[in-house]
């Protein structure tokens, strides 16, 4: 999924209305958001932070000091982990990871729903869908 297309279904779902526009630059394709009040916006978790503070929904940015840096962890880990990988080992190593790591947790935080919870959702969408679609073909060709 594209960083717009991510951007926009984050507004939606924030409950801001539609408006802003993003474009992307460099061979990455990093989202850009180019603001009304003051200099334009670079990088996903930037861009997603920003909606987050103008939708007044600071909580999912973290409540506790702790909470907070585990919030920018996984934005982190996002950026430098999750995205921009597509060889197979290193998506079944990334899922395995984070399968060990949520084991006993609810979300990323712990117990709290944050941003970093729809960033990741939103970077990993792609890989589960191919997961998905693997095992339907499979299935197919299996009993049918």
């Amino acid at each position: 999924m594209a960083a717009a297309a991510e951007l926009t279904l984050l507004e939606k779902s924030l409950g801001l209305s539609k408006g802003n526009k993003y474009s992307a630059q460099g061979e990455r394709q990093i989202p850009v958001l180019q603001t009304n009040n003051g200099p334009s916006l670079t990088g996903l978790t930037t861009i997603a932070a920003h909606l987050v503070k103008q939708a007044n929904k600071e909580y999912l940015l973290g409540s506790t000091a702790e909470e907070k840096a585990i919030v920018q962890q996984w934005l982190e880990y996002r950026v430098t982990r999750v995205d921009g990988h597509s060889n197979k080992e290193d998506i079944r190593t990334l899922l395995k990871d984070l399968n060990s790591y949520l084991e006993d947790k609810v979300y990323l935080t712990g117990y709290n729903f944050t941003l970093a919870d729809i960033l990741l959702y939103y970077g990993l969408h792609r890989f589960i869908v191919s997961i998905v679609s693997f095992f339907s073909v499979m299935f197919r060709m299996i009993f049918l």
